[in-house]
């Protein structure tokens, strides 16, 4: 299978040592942390980039690679690291009005990851495809638990509804992206 039909971090690691694995989850998880720190307060849930990196590194890395690169992300924010939105950190974030969303992110991941390692679904328009499913999951998650929180009006018009707009533009963006990506790797790989 060429690169170009296979997520291109995979790719790319598919023939070093595992210490280069290390490496790029490890730096997956920082580029998301990196995109927390962007964002629109809002309430109760802040608008921030995640969901755009998380994508990302799902068209790039494939199903296991981009869950144990949100799970490392996730660990680290849970130790105390401030690595979530607004550079928060810590056990409270996971039991607060934002763990739907920290759980819909492993999984949508890991969904986004596995659909987009399929040679049809990486194409422009079914990428974008998987990938709004992925804010669809994000968002389905945050809104069970804000749900429980503040009703199912509220957590719909504050937890849900925000967020549409940008959910189409960080999708089309991570498709852009993972798209330059692709043709990086198959220029860079010689046996294209």
């Amino acid at each position: 299978m060429s690169p170009s039909h296979v997520a291109p971090l995979r790719a790319m690691l598919a023939d070093r040592p595992a210490a280069w694995g290390l490496a790029a989850v490890l730096a997956g998880s920082w580029l998301i942390a990196a995109s927390s720190w962007i964002t629109a307060p809002m309430y109760p849930v802040p608008m921030t980039l995640q969901t755009f990196a998380i994508l990302l590194v799902a068209g790039l890395a494939g199903a296991r690679l981009a869950a144990a690169i949100v799970l490392t992300w996730l660990a680290q924010a849970a130790l105390g690291l401030p690595l979530l939105a607004d550079g928060a950190g810590g056990l409270d974030h996971f039991s607060g009005p934002t763990a739907g969303y920290l759980a819909g992110f492993v999984i949508a991941a890991f969904a986004c990851g596995g659909l987009t390692e399929r040679p049809r679904l990486r194409g422009w328009l079914p990428m974008m495809l998987v990938f709004l499913l992925g804010h669809v999951i994000i968002l389905t998650a945050g809104w069970l638990r804000l749900t429980s929180l503040i009703g199912a009006g509220s957590a719909w018009t504050n937890g849900v509804t925000p967020f549409l707009l940008g959910a189409i533009l960080k999708s089309a963006l991570a498709v852009v992206v993972v798209k330059l990506a692709e043709r990086w790797v198959r220029r860079a790989s010689p046996a294209c």
